[in-house]
């Protein structure tokens, strides 16, 4: 039976543990898709990752980088790009032809105000049930938490960007 995960919280590494998940699925011979709604752009280290493990993993960065939105006036362009790649990312989860989808960062579309939580909820109630959903960001909305079967918090303790070193090829991208 599929679940659904809920990944979020403060501290690094949301991403990172759904990759961690998705290896692990391909490493069983199942295959996975994996959506990303806030980045794109960027040449992360996932995507060139992604390539070797093409077609059991397939990445598609669907948003226009990092956005800082304001969620009582959301700009209409990150209104459009976050719900293409939610119709995207509705398509491969209902298609059953995936063991896992991740929704990497669909937690701050929803924040956002760029995504309407209660069509989210509708879709995941009505995934096929062999399908593992994972919803990845910060600021979780607590109506997903209610319906997720697991859900982990990352918590911060110590980060070195408070000592001025920026983002690292490798570690954060």
């Amino acid at each position: 039976m599929g679940s659904i995960i809920v990944l979020t919280g403060e501290g690094k590494g949301k991403t990172t543990s759904a990759l961690g998940m998705a290896l692990r699925a391909i490493g069983h011979g199942f295959k996975v898709a994996f959506v990303q709604f806030i980045k794109g752009g960027w040449r992360y280290g996932e995507l060139e990752a992604a390539k070797r493990l093409e077609p059991d993993l397939e990445i598609w960065p669907m948003g226009k980088g990092f956005v800082h939105v304001d969620p009582q006036n959301p700009d209409p362009q990150d209104v459009e790009a976050a719900q293409k790649a939610w119709q995207f990312a509705k398509s491969k989860i209902m298609s059953g032809e995936y063991f896992m989808v991740v929704l990497d960062e669909i937690n701050y579309a929803i924040s956002f105000g760029l995504l309407d939580v209660k069509d989210i909820i509708e879709t995941l109630r009505q995934k096929p049930p062999q399908v593992h959903v994972v919803l990845t960001g910060r600021d979780a909305h607590p109506h997903i938490l209610e319906i997720a079967d697991l859900v982990t918090e990352m918590k911060e303790v110590k980060h070195p960007f408070h000592q001025g070193v920026v983002s690292r090829k490798g570690i954060e991208y």
